[in-house]
């Protein structure tokens, strides 16, 4: 059995300890890339460190961070956390500072007890606080979510209370996939300019 689905041609879901996942999130995030004209692209990873289930984006962010992915700007890790209360002003950032660029944005999220671990990818922009009920701008060109606990009732207890290990191992899978697809890229570049 497959744990990888392709729903609406819209959507991948990839179980995060399935292995070679790393490999199916990057092919898959280079599908999305492949769909838009940009040559440079803006991940915003989303999320706080003073919540367990809520930091993978930072987490993730703060990978990428280390190996200054090639084609890719990062934006938010675990010492600078992009959040409910600066990401209007992230986002004003993003237009001002990178117009023609595309944006991946990266966040956790609750679901159903199957989706669990699983990692989520999608066209279209992330609606970040929806599972707590905030109201906050979406952001994204497409997005990727890591589903790190059950939805439905006291969503912040549930997040304090999500178990670290699964959140790193997303986290790794995650930036593990970015990082393959910048050294694609970068190798496919000096190619070019050496022929």
């Amino acid at each position: 059995m497959s744990f990888l689905k392709k729903v609406k041609n819209l959507k991948y879901v990839i179980d995060s300890s399935e292995p070679n996942a790393n490999i199916k999130i990057s092919n898959h995030i280079n599908e999305f890339i492949n769909k838009y004209p940009f040559e440079h692209w803006v991940v915003v990873c989303i999320g706080t460190d003073r919540s367990t289930g809520d930091a993978l984006g930072p987490l993730v962010g703060s990978k990428l961070k280390l190996i200054d992915p090639y084609g890719f700007t990062i934006i938010g890790s675990l010492e600078e956390p992009v959040h409910a209360l600066n990401l209007k002003d992230t986002i004003q950032f993003i237009d001002t500072n990178y117009p023609n660029s595309g944006v991946i944005s990266i966040d956790a999220s609750l679901g159903q007890l199957s989706s669990v671990g699983t990692i989520q990818i999608q066209d279209g922009p992330l609606k970040p606080g929806a599972g707590v009920s905030k109201d906050l701008p979406e952001i994204g060109h497409f997005h990727i979510t890591g589903i790190v606990n059950i939805g439905g009732f006291m969503e912040y207890f549930v997040l304090q209370n999500t178990r670290l290990s699964l959140v790193m191992k997303m986290s790794e899978q995650i930036s593990s996939a970015i990082s393959r697809i910048s050294i694609v890229n970068k190798t496919k570049k000096e190619n070019a300019i050496n022929n």
